[in-house]
């Protein structure tokens, strides 16, 4: 059951639809989709690698946080995220390709 509903800012859906449409990006589409259901169900599962990223803060000040969709792959997707608005609630920020 997951602990938080995630919610995505219109960057995070644009980026999550686009990686739907990419035929040849199945095999990034499943990584990005797996840290998405343990980022919903735990937010500190070790394949993340969850930190914190200072050079962005959430809309009321919230701390936003980086988690690695890939890791050791050229292009590693990461998923940025901040909890809130609500209790029990995430908001994806960003889904991007890491250089």
């Amino acid at each position: 059951m997951p602990k938080f509903k995630l919610l995505f800012t219109r960057e995070a859906q644009a980026a999550l639809s686009s990686l739907i449409k990419d035929q040849s990006a199945a095999k990034r589409l499943r990584a990005v989709r797996k840290t998405l259901f343990l980022l919903e169900t735990n937010p500190r599962h070790p394949s993340l690698h969850t930190h914190e990223y200072s050079k962005l803060i959430g809309p009321q000040g919230q701390k936003v946080f980086e988690a690695y969709a890939e890791n050791k792959t050229p292009a590693a997707f990461r998923i940025f995220w901040h909890y809130g608005p609500g209790s029990r609630q995430m908001t994806i920020v960003a889904i991007t390709a890491h250089p």
